[in-house]
């Protein structure tokens, strides 16, 4: 997937995700999931919301608009996202990052 993660992350199967250019890998726990995310082109996420996000940036730059305020997160810094808080994404290429997911099923595992 990419040089961020180390081979045990690599390993893990990968996540469906609604957008192309996003190479990713899926930790699936009993409540939540952890995706494993690597942009591979430019990539603007519309408006939507869901259960609780928290989202730690490993390299590269998303600006994310969480409630209708702008974040410019590079890497080191992280966010987080309450349930049910609108917000929407410009994810730049290289991006790459570490999503936990309070919900079981916001992404599938991807079937090949």
């Amino acid at each position: 997937m990419t040089n961020n993660f180390p081979e045990p992350i690599e390993n893990l199967p990968e996540a469906e995700v609604p957008f192309d250019g996003i190479k990713t890998r899926l930790l699936q726990g009993k409540n939540h999931q952890i995706v494993f995310m690597k942009f591979e082109k430019d990539i603007d996420i519309p408006e939507h919301s869901h259960e609780s996000q928290w989202e730690i940036v490993i390299d590269g730059k998303v600006d994310v608009w969480i409630g209708g305020k702008l974040h410019s997160c590079k890497k080191g810094d992280n966010f987080y996202i309450p349930a049910g808080v609108k917000h929407h994404a410009k994810v730049y290429k290289g991006y790459s990052c570490i999503a936990f997911f309070n919900e079981r099923q916001r992404y599938k595992r991807k079937l090949h």
